[in-house]
């Protein structure tokens, strides 16, 4: 951590060894912005996901390797994290999280930032829902399938999102709970070419995006700069 230090100062990376952070979904987005955060030097972090690697997941995933296919994301990027920073807090949590067990989740512990990278729509509501009801601070990740482009990367608030499918339906879902504004995400102003999209064929999502090695990644990488960036700043 002394480069970090002596970028930010040890009375600011004390801080962030101090803070807690909840991060649900560690796919290409939210596997990498856990790593980002840790290196950032965050000293408690929980992490959320129930899916095993895949072999599909290899082009975009930092947990995803041949020697780790069919293992469990939060499992393998835990052991990751632990091997980055051996004195991490670090609370695994193996499970698909909804309704009750979002709440669960959120009262657990005391989270300074919860950062959302769930790319399926009712879960994804749900916590943010929680979150804003509980005064918790989060961030969301909207979709990275479909992009090329990193320049068109954004933080903004949901109701100024555009030319994203997910962030559209998002909107929606949260309006009918009465949200409107006052949920910050990370998003891209690339319009997608519907021809990289195809049905899926079975699972949770209706539909699978092509997506490229370094956008999920980006979308991570700008979702962990904006939560180091506030926690320090608070």
């Amino acid at each position: 951590m002394s480069r970090t230090e002596l970028l930010l100062g040890t009375e600011t990376l004390g801080k962030l060894v101090d803070k807690n952070v909840l991060v649900v979904g560690l796919g290409g987005v939210g596997g990498i912005c856990a790593e980002m955060l840790v290196r950032s030097g965050i000293g408690n972090i929980t992490i959320v996901d129930a899916d095993v690697i895949e072999e599909s997941n290899r082009n975009r995933q930092i947990a995803a390797l041949i020697s780790s296919n069919n293992l469990t994301k939060a499992a393998v990027l835990g052991q990751r994290l632990k091997d980055i920073n051996s004195e991490l807090n670090l609370t695994i949590v193996n499970e698909y999280i909804r309704d009750e067990k979002t709440t669960k989740i959120l009262t657990d512990q005391k989270y300074d930032y919860v950062v959302d990278c769930i790319d399926t729509l009712t879960p994804k509501t749900y916590l943010v829902k929680h979150c804003k009801d509980m005064g918790i601070k989060v961030i969301s990740s909207l979709g990275a399938g479909g992009k090329v482009d990193p320049s068109q990367v954004r933080i903004a608030d949901l109701s100024e999102s555009y030319n994203c499918k997910l962030g559209y339906y998002f909107r929606k879902k949260l309006h009918s709970m009465g949200i409107y504004k006052g949920i910050t995400v990370v998003f891209s102003t690339e319009q997608a070419d519907k021809s990289m999209i195809k049905l899926a064929e079975s699972g949770p999502k209706k539909s699978i995006i092509g997506t490229i090695s370094y956008m999920p990644n980006v979308f991570g990488c700008f979702i962990a700069s904006k939560v180091i960036r506030d926690l320090y700043q608070r």
